[in-house]
């Protein structure tokens, strides 16, 4: 589905950074744009900044769920630094709180949090009806290895040794008494 990204452009609070940036907002179905202003309050301004696909993946169904389950379910716009008059890339608009996550990590790309509405979660939620198969659980089972052969503190027997190479105290007081 096509999804517009919106990003807003305020004064910054310190010396150090002239603007403050953040997406604000996504717009669905929304047509192809290339930082085309929506809205302007004095020196606060708001650009449809890129149309991007978002892209839902069977394999990812539980991350979706994930995210649905949220006290606020979010998308989450992942956007690159740049030189020039536009200072920020969109990169990529997921559904998926993990996806967003591996993005965290790199610490090169900036993830923006923003609510889904209300048409996209309908969206998202039946994906995830049709596709989401719960993993069943299987419990592991232990290897049949005899542990009664093992024969305590001798070591190799390959190596000749006047006394034994590791012997626990216990396993001493066994043998002194």
């Amino acid at each position: 589905m096509p999804v517009g990204i919106v990003l807003r452009k305020t004064p910054g609070v310190t010396r150090w950074a002239a603007w403050h940036w953040t997406a604000s907002a996504v717009l669905p179905g929304a047509p192809p744009a290339d930082w085309r202003v929506i809205r302007q309050e004095g020196e606060a301004v708001e650009y449809h900044a890129a149309t991007l696909t978002l892209e839902l993946h069977g394999a990812e169904t539980e991350a979706y769920l994930h995210g649905l389950g949220a006290r606020t379910p979010s998308v989450y716009v992942v956007m690159r630094p740049k030189l020039g008059e536009i200072p920020l890339e969109v990169v990529l608009v997921t559904a998926s709180p993990y996806e967003a996550q591996d993005y965290c990590d790199s610490g090169e790309d900036i993830v923006e949090k923003v609510p889904m509405p209300v048409g996209l979660i309908a969206w998202v939620r039946d994906f995830v009806d049709e596709f989401h198969e719960d993993e069943v659980f299987i419990k592991r089972r232990r290897d049949r290895t005899r542990v009664d052969l093992k024969e305590d503190g001798l070591g190799d027997p390959r190596v000749e040794k006047a006394a034994d190479i590791y012997a626990s105290p216990a396993l001493k007081r066994r043998r002194l008494q």
